[in-house]
């Protein structure tokens, strides 16, 4: 597995747990059905992280994201985007870790994973070896204009050309 971060590769300091079997792992990765029990053994030494589906409702993550250092989101297809909508809705609950899209994304998607709140990717070995690291950062910053709010400092496209109808900023007749 490959671990993206802004800056290019970066290293990746959790373990995946089988099951709630946190031990001696001082970064614990465990499904979100062994979450209860991993968090229920956690030691003041230890950081727990989830890994989820991309199906998963936010709401039944909520209670847990105060005592979570991770999340990571699978993407079981770069085409199924359900994933950015679930980063965003994670944040927008207000989770200040890291969050993880961990799937066979595409470079193209690196800025717009970032916009949604993703601080890192983690790609298959089979996508790793298809798209180098330098390619993705070649991707990263292409996203200049977007559709969605909140992405951009200077706005998105339909607020600039709303604004650009309507200098003033007043309601338009």
């Amino acid at each position: 597995m490959l671990l993206l971060d802004r800056d290019g590769a970066a290293t990746d300091r959790w373990t995946r747990s089988e099951g709630a079997a946190i031990d001696n792992l001082s970064r614990a990765l465990v499904g979100f059905d062994a979450l209860p029990d991993a968090l229920a053994q956690i030691t003041p030494d230890q950081q727990i992280g989830a890994v989820i589906s991309n199906a998963l409702a936010v709401s039944e993550l909520e209670p847990f994201l105060p005592r979570l250092s991770l999340i990571a989101i699978g993407f079981p297809a770069f085409a199924d985007g359900r994933g950015f909508s679930q980063a965003k809705a994670i944040r927008r609950a207000g989770f200040t870790g890291v969050l993880r899209a961990s799937g066979p994304l595409i470079p193209d998607q690196f800025d717009y994973a970032l916009a949604c709140g993703f601080d890192e990717i983690e790609l298959p070995d089979i996508s790793a070896g298809r798209q180098t690291v330098q390619q993705w950062q070649q991707a990263r910053g292409r996203l200049s204009q977007t559709y969605q709010r909140g992405y951009c400092s200077d706005g998105n496209i339909l607020d600039r050309r709303r604004l650009a109808r309507n200098p003033s900023g007043s309601a338009a007749p």
